[in-house]
């Protein structure tokens, strides 16, 4: 069977049920979970589903714009596999700031469950944690509505307010060389805010963006604390010899 014919199977399913699971798919449409695996990595990156754990959804319940879960889509399974670490340093009574970045979003999945109070500029944050144990306080400010997301001065001003426990934030790039770097100023001066109000930081990166430097050169690597990543040890090296804690298993 072709793509195309899989995925208007697994659109129909999808849409009738509103969220399916691999194992379920792959009976229904009749083909390995590897293949379906990989087409819904593929239906994710069009904006055509919304990809969970596990399966997916779709986009009218999950409520997030298709141009975030496109972002959402691409290294979708490193970003599980990273957000499963940092659910593990995150304790019921603890309160965290959690950023934009799409990293950062697929944490929402495993903490569901954990009496926490979370503080966050992420619209898709929001929307996943409402009706879960978590408590929100969602940060005002501007919204840009293409990251979802609100920035501006009122928005770190917002974040001033607030002591954290714990960080959780992503980068564009982060080099040992020149520290952390972004595609644009709005989502820096938060990261650099959030860096300021919490006890423990936590930088939430796949493999590509470790070694790279972006647009704009924001801050000096020692305002993160723990580096979480899949990078293999040739990447985390570097890091590790500049003092950064690393959790990569």
């Amino acid at each position: 069977m072709s793509y195309q014919s899989r995925k208007q199977k697994i659109l129909k399913i999808v849409e009738e049920q509103g969220e399916a699971d691999v194992k379920e798919l792959a009976l229904k449409v009749e083909t390995s979970e590897i293949t379906i695996r990989r087409d819904l990595a593929q239906m994710a990156a069009d904006g055509l589903i919304f990809r969970t754990h596990g399966g997916a959804m779709k986009l009218s319940l999950a409520n997030i714009p298709a141009s975030f879960e496109q972002k959402i889509a691409a290294n979708i399974e490193q970003k599980d596999y990273i957000a499963r670490l940092a659910a593990q340093e995150i304790r019921d009574g603890d309160i965290i700031f959690m950023d934009c970045g799409s990293t950062v979003f697929r944490l929402c999945q495993f903490i569901k469950n954990k009496r926490i109070k979370v503080i966050t500029n992420s619209l898709p944050v929001v929307y996943e944690l409402s009706n879960t144990e978590v408590s929100i306080n969602l940060i005002g400010g501007e919204l840009d509505s293409k990251r979802q997301a609100i920035h501006g001065q009122i928005a770190v001003e917002h974040i001033r307010r607030y002591q954290a426990d714990k960080a959780f934030m992503g980068v564009d790039g982060i080099s040992a060389e020149n520290g952390l770097s972004a595609a644009s100023e709005k989502e820096a001066e938060i990261t650099i805010a959030m860096a300021a109000n919490a006890r423990q930081t936590y930088l939430l990166c796949d493999s590509s963006k470790l070694g790279k430097d972006k647009y704009l050169k924001f801050a000096p690597i020692n305002i993160i604390q723990y580096l979480v990543t899949d990078a293999p040890q040739n990447l985390i090296k570097p890091f590790m010899d500049i003092g950064l804690n690393v959790i990569n298993e």
